[in-house]
């Protein structure tokens, strides 16, 4: 029963609602724009990074808020995993004591543009880039003499021009013998930079066969040259001032020729052709050299990577190339660990002339492809035989950074299978290091474990670059390849006009350097190309 009777009076007629076109869009927009930006943010969350592209010409109100930073970081941790372009925070360590030698970053501000850095990522995993050549060094060549020493990779190796990156600054030297070797430094910020390397002693030509970028500092870059002769000097990048310098009192092969440097102040250590590690104090203007390793079972291509993973504790990580028996070759790397109490004590003990050396803590080695000393059973020897496959004839690069390792081989003399090379033909072998810590016990050994072969490149590797979990590759054709390490993606860089590569005959090699936003690469007719993919 109801508690109040309807009325007895009919419900009047109804009235059609003429409504135009243009009064039911503006409802409609009305409607829309009605709701809180909060849940129209909420509902762009399930949209990807093209829908959200596309939102931006549909109205002002969509444009602004497909725009969020918050919205885009969100995308942009959901693709990519991590709070930051590879490389962006500069060289460190990590706590688990695995090293990842990250790319020269220089720059203090968090970077804030979500989508410029969702952009970049993206532009890194298809491969987009927009490529120039750089018109300030007209005179960069790969021409030279050979080398006096036969190395695994190639009887001749001309000299190559040095390329290294540290944030906004780009820094190379010309291959060319010169009195007085050059380093230009270009800065969007500054004007060219040239600074002239006056050696100490007077001498025939000389030229600087490596560079290193001081990996300690954020706030002001400092390079480290190494001159043919065995000179050593570091520069103040912005003032071209010098800072520090070693004359050996003469030519030996531990000081020359120097093919490899690592440079965290106050430590700076070189690797020579005829494998002697030097380990230098530059605590005052005048380096004085700590310690000298050598080795007589690894041969060079190789590299360096210096981190601090504790106080007063420098870790060593190199890498090179391994003979296999009777006539092939692996990789192997070699853990050295320093400890720099000395280098923190007071003035009146480095003064004194019985100041100890830095105190070599451990020495750890493992190797690609390890020969059992003993008797071995069936799971060993497929094991051996599983190895035995990955031996190469002769190696172009071998590079690190921390976690992966890299090896590129290179094709013997000038030789070329018939009908030319396949993806398949000399593909990247991929192996992850593993370095337990030393509180694990003397059974904990450092381990190489192969993961896959990285196939695309067509041909041989003429340089080659490892950072913080990407490599790139610069093939003998002028082919640029990229490589995700942690998820196994591999993508060949376009962008680059019809006829502007050029290509190296496997007698030459090129150069590689790469951060973030960019890679830089030299032919074989001395043209720097940059390909940037912040654009």
């Amino acid at each position: 029963m109801l508690k109040r009777p309807l009325s007895p009076i009919g419900l009047p007629p109804s009235k059609r609602a003429h409504l135009s076109a243009l009064s039911i869009f503006t409802a409609r927009s009305t409607g829309f724009e009605s709701l809180y930006d909060e849940l129209i943010l909420h509902i762009f969350t399930f949209l990807s990074h093209t829908d959200l592209c596309t939102l931006q010409a549909t109205n002002r109100d969509c444009a602004r808020l497909s725009l969020d930073n918050q919205l885009w970081k969100n995308l942009y941790l959901r693709e990519f995993g991590r709070l930051r372009l590879r490389g962006f925070r500069g060289f460190s360590g990590r706590r688990d004591e695995r090293e990842t030698k990250n790319l020269p970053g220089r720059t203090v501000t968090q970077v804030q543009d979500w989508k410029r850095m969702f952009r970049i990522s993206t532009n890194w995993r298809n491969g987009r880039c927009h490529t120039s050549t750089l018109d300030e060094m007209p005179n960069l060549s790969l021409t030279g003499s050979p080398r006096e020493i036969d190395t695994p990779r190639r009887e001749q190796d001309p000299p190559t021009p040095q390329i290294t990156l540290a944030g906004k600054y780009t820094i190379i030297s010309p291959s060319e013998s010169a009195h007085r070797p050059s380093i230009v430094v270009l800065s969007p910020s500054i004007p060219r930079l040239v600074i002239h390397v006056a050696p100490i002693r007077a001498q025939e030509s000389v030229r600087i066969t490596t560079l290193a970028v001081d990996q300690s500092s954020r706030t002001s870059a400092s390079i480290a040259a190494c001159i043919s002769n065995g000179d050593i000097y570091v520069y103040e990048v912005r003032s071209s001032s010098r800072k520090h310098h070693y004359a050996p009192p003469f030519k030996t092969p531990r000081t020359a020729p120097i093919t490899q440097v690592a440079y965290s102040h106050p430590v700076l250590v070189t690797l020579s052709e005829s494998f002697s590690l030097s380990v230098y104090d530059l605590r005052h203007e005048a380096m004085q050299v700590l310690h000298v390793l050598t080795s007589f079972t690894s041969f060079p291509p190789s590299s360096l990577v210096l981190t601090i993973p504790e106080s007063q504790t420098y870790k060593l990580l190199l890498t090179y190339a391994s003979p296999v028996y009777p006539a092939h070759w692996s990789v192997g790397v070699t853990e050295v660990m320093l400890s720099s109490a000395t280098l923190h004590a007071s003035a009146a003990s480095l003064t004194s002339p019985a100041r100890p050396p830095p105190l070599l803590l451990s020495t750890r080695s493992t190797r690609a492809f390890d020969l059992p000393a003993d008797w071995i059973d069936e799971t060993k020897l497929r094991n051996v035989r599983e190895q035995w496959g990955r031996k190469v004839g002769s190696v172009a690069s071998t590079q690190t950074d921390g976690r992966w390792v890299v090896l590129a081989p290179a094709v013997p003399g000038e030789a070329c299978p018939p009908g030319g090379f396949t993806p398949a033909s000399l593909p990247l072998q991929l192996y992850r290091l593993s370095l337990p810590s030393s509180r694990a016990g003397s059974g904990a050994a450092p381990k190489l474990t192969f993961v896959r072969n990285l196939l695309g490149q067509a041909g041989p590797v003429s340089a080659l670059a490892l950072a913080d979990g990407r490599c790139v590759s610069l093939g003998v054709d002028g082919s640029v390849w990229v490589w995700d390490l942690e998820n196994g993606w591999g993508s060949e860089v376009t962008g680059v006009a019809s006829g502007s590569t050029e290509e190296l005959c496997p007698s030459q090699r090129g150069t590689i350097a790469f951060d973030e936003r960019r890679i830089i690469t030299s032919g074989a007719m001395g043209s720097v190309m940059v390909r940037n993919f912040d654009f």
